[in-house]
C-alpha cells in the first residue's frame, strides 16, 4: 500500500446559511470551481494531474445534484480527464470524501485526487431531500429516530450538563474564532468567493459573534422543546427511562451549530504524483474510521470512533497533539472531552461550528484544514478531527505533519 500525502487544503469562507447570507447568491458549483481554480493558481495543479475528484453532499439534489463534482471540474477548465463522485454520509460526509479518496490512493486506483465537500444551506435547505427518516413511519419508529437536536439535548440530560455549561461552551467557541481571524490563523486556507466581475463578495467567515455574552446568550429560548413535544421526548424516554422526568431544553441557536453555506477541498496524492508536480507535501494520511452506535442519541459517537482510531494506530491520546470536534452542539463537544480525557485546551483551538457555522457536506474537509494550519503554527505532529453523524455514526481522522513543512 502506498503512503498518502496531503499536499494542500483550501476553502471558502463560512456565509449565513440563509437568504440574508453574502453566500446566497452563489451557487454551489461556484462556490466548488473557485477552490479548483485555487489549486491551479497556487500549485499549478489541474485535470490533467487529478484522477477524481471525491465531494461531500448532504442535499445531492436540485443545484447540489447530477453529480457536482464531475460537473465542477469541466466548469472550472480542468478538461474531460478528472471523474467526479459525491458522497453523502450526513454531517460526516466531508471525511468521507477524504477517506475515499486516501483509499484510492494508497491502492494504486489513482495517484491524486481532490477531496472535500460543499454545502448551500441556504439555496438548498437542511433536509429537502427527505428519506425514509422524515417521510416514512417505520423509518422513524424501526430507526429509533428522533430529531438532532432532541438528541443533543438527551446527551446534554444524560451527562447532566446545565445550561450555563452549554452557553459557557459556546462563549469559548466565539472568543476562539474571533481570536483565530484577528492572528489571521485562517488567512492562508481561506479563497474569497468572488462576483462574476471579480469583485469580493466574501473573504471572511461571517457567523462569528466577537461580542457574544453570557447574558445574550442565556436569553435564547430552547429550540427543540416544541419538536419534543411533538412526540419524540416520549420516544426518547421510552429508549432511556432514567430521563423520565429529567430531559430538559437546554440547547438554543446560540449553543448548537450555526447554518452555513462554504466549499472545502484536500488535495491528496501519493509522493510520486507530488514530485512530479514539484509540491511538497505538508502532512500525511494515516487513517480513517468509522464507527456505529445508537441511533436515538445519535451524536455520541466522536468518542467511540477516535478510541477505534487511536487502536488502530495503536496510538493514545497522549500521542495527539490536538482534536478538531465538529461542535453539532455544545454537548458533543463537552461529553468527547469528558470521555476521551483530553485537556479542553486541544481540542478546537480555533473555535468550531458553533461560532462560525456547520455547512453539512463540508465541515469535515474544513476542520481537516483547520487542523493542519494549526499543527503548523504549533509546530506539532499529529491531529485527529472527528465528527458524529445521523443515524448514530461517528467518523475520525487522522493525520500527521511532516516535520518543517508549512508555516
Amino acid at each position: 500500500m502506498k503512503e498518502v500525502y496531503i499536499y494542500d487544503a483550501l476553502r471558502t469562507p463560512r456565509g449565513r446559511g440563509r437568504p440574508d447570507g453574502s453566500l446566497f447568491e452563489v451557487k454551489p458549483l461556484r462556490l466548488v470551481t473557485t477552490l479548483l481554480r485555487a489549486l491551479t493558481e497556487r500549485h499549478g495543479v489541474s485535470g490533467d494531474d487529478v484522477d477524481d475528484i471525491v465531494l461531500g453532499i448532504v442535499n445531492p439534489h436540485g443545484e447540489q445534484g447530477s453529480v457536482l463534482p464531475r460537473v465542477a471540474a469541466l466548469a472550472a477548465g480542468w478538461g474531460q480527464r478528472p471523474t467526479g463522485l459525491q458522497v453523502n454520509r450526513f454531517c460526516a460526509s466531508g471525511s468521507e470524501a477524504v477517506h475515499i479518496a486516501a483509499a484510492k490512493i494508497a491502492s494504486g486506483q489513482a495517484d491524486m485526487v481532490v477531496a472535500g465537500g460543499v454545502e448551500s444551506m441556504s439555496r438548498v435547505p437542511m433536509g429537502s431531500d427527505g428519506g425514509p427518516w422524515a417521510e416514512d413511519i417505520d423509518g422513524v419508529i424501526g430507526g429509533g429516530y428522533v430529531p438532532q437536536g432532541i438528541s443533543g439535548d438527551i446527551i446534554a440530560a444524560l451527562d447532566g450538563r446545565t445550561r450555563e455549561q452549554l452557553d459557557a461552551y459556546s462563549l469559548c467557541s466565539h472568543q476562539r474564532a474571533a481570536r483565530a481571524v484577528s492572528e489571521g490563523r485562517f488567512a492562508r486556507s481561506i479563497v474569497p468567493v468572488r462576483d462574476a466581475a471579480g469583485l469580493v463578495i466574501l473573504d471572511r467567515d461571517e457567523l462569528i459573534r466577537a461580542d457574544v455574552g453570557m447574558a445574550g446568550l442565556a436569553k435564547l429560548k430552547p429550540a427543540f422543546e416544541r419538536t419534543g413535544a411533538l412526540g419524540f421526548d416520549a420516544m426518547a424516554t421510552d429508549h432511556y427511562p432514567a430521563l423520565q422526568g429529567r430531559l430538559e431544553h437546554r440547547h438554543s441557536a446560540g449553543n448548537a451549530s450555526g447554518i452555513a453555506d462554504a466549499a472545502a477541498v484536500v488535495l491528496l496524492g501519493s509522493r510520486e504524483s507530488g514530485e512530479r508536480l514539484g509540491l511538497k507535501p505538508r502532512a500525511r494520511f494515516m487513517s480513517g474510521v468509522i464507527h456505529g452506535g445508537d441511533p436515538t442519541i445519535m451524536l455520541a459517537e466522536p468518542a467511540p470512533a477516535t478510541r477505534k482510531l487511536l487502536a488502530r494506530l495503536n496510538l493514545t491520546v497522549r500521542d495527539i497533539d490536538l482534536y478538531e470536534v465538529n461542535e453539532a452542539f455544545a454537548a458533543v463537544v463537552l461529553r468527547f472531552i469528558d470521555e476521551m480525557q483530553v485537556d479542553p485546551e486541544q481540542v478546537n483551538p480555533n473555535g468550531g461550528a458553533i461560532a462560525m457555522g456547520h455547512p453539512l457536506g463540508a465541515t469535515g474537509a474544513i476542520l481537516l484544514g483547520t487542523l493542519l494550519d494549526e499543527l503548523e503554527r504549533r509546530d506539532a505532529r499529529r491531529g485527529v478531527v472527528t465528527l458524529c453523524a445521523g443515524g448514530g455514526m461517528g467518523i475520525a481522522t487522522a493525520i500527521e505533519r511532516i516535520q518543517g513543512a508549512g508555516a
